[in-house]
């Protein structure tokens, strides 16, 4: 599948928009230029009657990506996890964990918290608290994953741990944290506004304004 994935890929670069691309992306890694639907397209026509993989060939299909320069090939790898983490047990997590902090920016991250990590931890029960460790992480990029695996929970939100992760990085003095904690927060307010409205109200000394105002903006102030 990598054969044909870099052949297809490859056959589709264009260096014209591969510099711009990269530079949207703060040059974290390089870039083929290859748009985004064309690109799923391609991604279709590569995986099209392919078997179903087992855990371990999503693992190694996603770090065999993670070793390719160009960011389109981590792209794929984050679209196949998410369309597989159902084949997929807590035994992947160190994987993805590598994913999330090898050349790391929200493209990736972001994704794979909430489509890959959140349905793992939703699964089985031992994993929430492998995000308590995540938290705590000193690595940004984990600790903003812990922050937004559970963005698609809905009204399965463990509350008490969303709100607890809240309070644990308020103070973080990185943007992505900051975000982070607005998001899913705003997030969560789609399910409950009023548990939301009264966290913030709780919290705004802590919170920065950032964070608030993400978190606020469909539910009006706090």
């Amino acid at each position: 599948m990598v054969a044909r994935l870099t052949e297809s890929y490859g056959a589709a670069a264009d260096a014209e928009r591969a510099g711009p691309m990269a530079a949207y992306m703060k040059d974290v890694s390089p870039f083929l230029g290859i748009p985004t639907p064309l690109r799923r397209e391609l991604s279709r026509a590569v995986i099209k009657d392919t078997p179903k993989p087992s855990e371990a060939d999503c693992a190694a299909l996603a770090l065999r990506c993670w070793e390719l320069a160009e960011r389109e090939y981590r792209y794929f790898a984050v679209e196949y996890l998410r369309r597989h983490v159902s084949r997929c047990s807590s035994g992947i997590l160190p994987v993805v964990r590598h994913l999330i902090v090898t050349d790391s920016w929200w493209d990736t991250v972001d994704l794979l918290a909430a489509h890959t990590v959140g349905p793992l931890v939703a699964a089985d029960q031992a994993l929430p608290a492998v995000m308590d460790e995540w938290i705590e992480d000193g690595n940004l990029w984990v600790a903003r994953t812990a922050l937004l695996h559970q963005l698609r929970y809905k009204s399965a939100t463990d509350t008490d741990r969303l709100f607890a992760y809240c309070r644990r990085q308020a103070g973080h003095p990185d943007f992505f944290i900051r975000k982070a904690i607005g998001w899913c927060l705003r997030e969560y307010a789609k399910t409950d506004p009023e548990a939301v409205r009264s966290f913030i109200a709780a919290e705004r000394g802590t919170l920065s304004p950032l964070s608030v105002r993400e978190a606020s903006k469909h539910i009006g102030g706090a």
